[in-house]
């Protein structure tokens, strides 16, 4: 396993010893092109590094020496499009082979790339370039992202380039490349973050971060030389560089990419791990929700071992059928685009259903209290790392050209990751959500995850988005917007049924006073809920609380013309 090189040590005994002596080690002028990819290139040239397959039936299969030489290729032919080092460039990739290509070239030039989401219109990929200060931008031709981009960039002196350029220059471009030096501190890669409640913020990462994702590849997804890794993102996402390329090829696995256009089934997912043996597997709990409504007996899915989620919380309700169509527990992960993984299940601890796990080596995460003091066992608090010892590897540098927003959240000797949780007495830690999120009601702190988890234990519940809406006696209400499965009708006898399943399962103060009905739920373009649009939505609508029947009521201007 390349990533030892990077370690302190080969094995480690206990929690307690990796802890310790887990944290990677980051070398002088580190480039993961360079010193990962090409060197991999010379010690297992026939490795393979990428299996890529799509929708129409393609199949790709890429070597480690493969990728040294056309990303030297394609780095060669950005140079000759008048790129240099510290150039932004926006990437519309969606999953093309030719994104993992690209990434590597830039990393060996100094380019910065800015992988974005195909889901974008005009406006959003005008704001991109501006606020980057964009010198191209590089689309694999899909027709929708192509008007969108050409929007975007009328009247600026920005190229457009095309996969298929990429792609033959892979045949055409000298394939050596002199290094290009970079210190450990440079810009490797900016994220927009998904803006769901404020304008996109630029995370910037700088050339270490790829070993930060030797915690999320060896230990979390306990990866090996010979497994086949899938991780379900488009490449526009940082979820990305957490499960298809630093860690898995640091860890010697194979990266698996099925590139579907529109949406996948679960039929299209499953069939796709039957047919090329996927040994481990990394989604959203949006995913896992989708997946344990399948017949599992219909797929060959012998050689799936390990399987991850992270990005929400997740259900303990998901946790427990996945478990039993497939006889493998989840484990979970936690972090941020601004992070590596931070939090996790790790092989020595017993999965807890809904629990974020534990610390990862090299992050001292403390929750802390408003006031900026720790918090005892079973307390919210918010989630935050500890600097006195530097920065962690793989935690970003600051928001790129915003020196007051990256003030406002490293602050105190402290990142402050603005989400909150508890830890449990026997040293798990419990996502609580976003501070924004928590419901202040009469007096009481009410998670939307726990209240959520346990309305999904419901048969009539497929999806549920758990928010606050203002209440004249006790500030905030606990609302539930609730898409209904098959069969099942929104009826008042239905709202009843499911306040008294709640308070039989919990805190009665937590139980939804109001729910109402929906057919889907508002998500981001990452598959999140939006429960920040849907308190904006409700406030437009001036939502009320029926005091007799606990269900929505009118609101005020309808009331008047009733």
């Amino acid at each position: 396993m390349f990533a030892l090189k990077f370690l302190k040590q080969e094995k480690f005994e206990n929690y307690d010893d990796y802890i310790k002596n887990g944290a990677p080690i980051v070398p002088d002028h580190f480039n993961f092109a360079y010193d990962v990819i090409d060197v991999l290139a010379q010690e297992t040239p026939d490795a393979i590094a990428l299996l890529w397959t799509n929708d129409s039936g393609e199949t790709k299969k890429f070597t480690f020496r493969d990728l040294s030489r056309m990303s030297n290729a394609v780095a060669n032919f950005l140079l000759s499009r008048g790129l240099t080092r510290g150039d932004t460039v926006l990437l519309f990739m969606r999953r093309r082979w030719e994104y993992w290509i690209l990434m590597l070239a830039m990393h060996k030039i100094g380019v910065i790339p800015i992988p974005s989401t195909n889901q974008l219109k005009a406006e959003d990929i005008e704001y991109r370039i501006e606020q980057a200060e964009s010198k191209a931008v590089i689309a694999f031709d899909d027709g929708h992202i192509i008007d969108e981009i050409k929007k975007a960039i009328t009247n600026k002196d920005i190229p457009l380039i095309f996969n298929d350029a990429i792609a033959e220059s892979i045949n055409t471009m000298p394939t050596t490349l002199e290094r290009v030096p970079n210190e450990n501190t440079d810009t490797m890669v900016i994220y927009f973050t998904s803006g769901t409640t404020a304008m996109p913020k630029m995370v910037a990462h700088n050339f270490t971060y790829p070993l930060g994702h030797i915690n999320t590849a060896v230990f979390w997804q306990r990866l090996h030389d010979g497994d086949i890794h899938f991780t379900l993102s488009e490449s526009g996402w940082a979820k990305c560089s957490w499960g298809k390329m630093y860690g898995q090829w640091l860890a010697g696995a194979t990266v698996f990419v099925f590139d579907f256009s529109g949406i996948a089934t679960a039929h299209d997912l499953l069939s796709a791990m039957a047919t090329h043996h996927i040994t481990s597997f990394c989604a959203p709990p949006t995913v896992y929700k989708m997946l344990i409504h399948a017949d599992f007996s219909k797929y060959d899915l012998s050689a799936l071992a390990k399987a991850d989620v992270a990005g929400e919380a997740l259900n303990p309700e998901v946790f427990e059928r996945f478990q039993k169509s497939t006889g493998i527990k989840l484990h979970e992960g936690f972090g941020q685009t601004e992070t590596c993984l931070m939090m996790f299940t790790n092989q020595w601890i017993e999965p807890k259903p809904g629990s974020m796990g534990m610390p990862a080596a090299g992050w001292d995460v403390q929750l802390l209290d408003e006031g900026g003091r720790p918090v005892p066992t079973g307390t919210v608090g918010e989630i935050c790392v500890s600097l006195k010892n530097g920065h962690p590897v793989g935690l970003f540098q600051g928001y790129h050209k915003n020196d007051k927003l990256t003030s406002k959240v490293f602050r105190d000797g402290y990142y402050h990751t603005g989400d909150v949780a508890y830890r449990d007495a026997d040293g798990y830690y419990w996502f609580v959500g976003r501070n924004d999120d928590l419901i202040k009601t009469s007096g009481y702190r009410v998670s939307p995850f726990e209240v959520e988890s346990v309305l999904l234990e419901h048969p009539a519940v497929r999806e549920v988005a758990v928010t606050g809406i203002p209440d004249p006696t006790r500030g905030m209400a606990v609302k539930a917007t609730i898409v209904l499965n098959k069969y099942f009708q929104g009826t008042d006898v239905l709202i009843r049924q499911l306040q008294d399943h709640v308070r039989a399962r919990t805190a009665s103060y937590k139980y939804p006073r109001v729910i109402e009905f929906v057919d889907s739920l508002p998500m981001t373009i990452s598959g999140k809920i939006r429960r920040a649009l849907i308190r904006t939505l409700d406030s437009a609508k001036d939502t009320i609380i029926d005091p007799v029947k606990n269900v929505i009521g009118l609101g005020k201007d309808e009331e008047k013309q009733k």
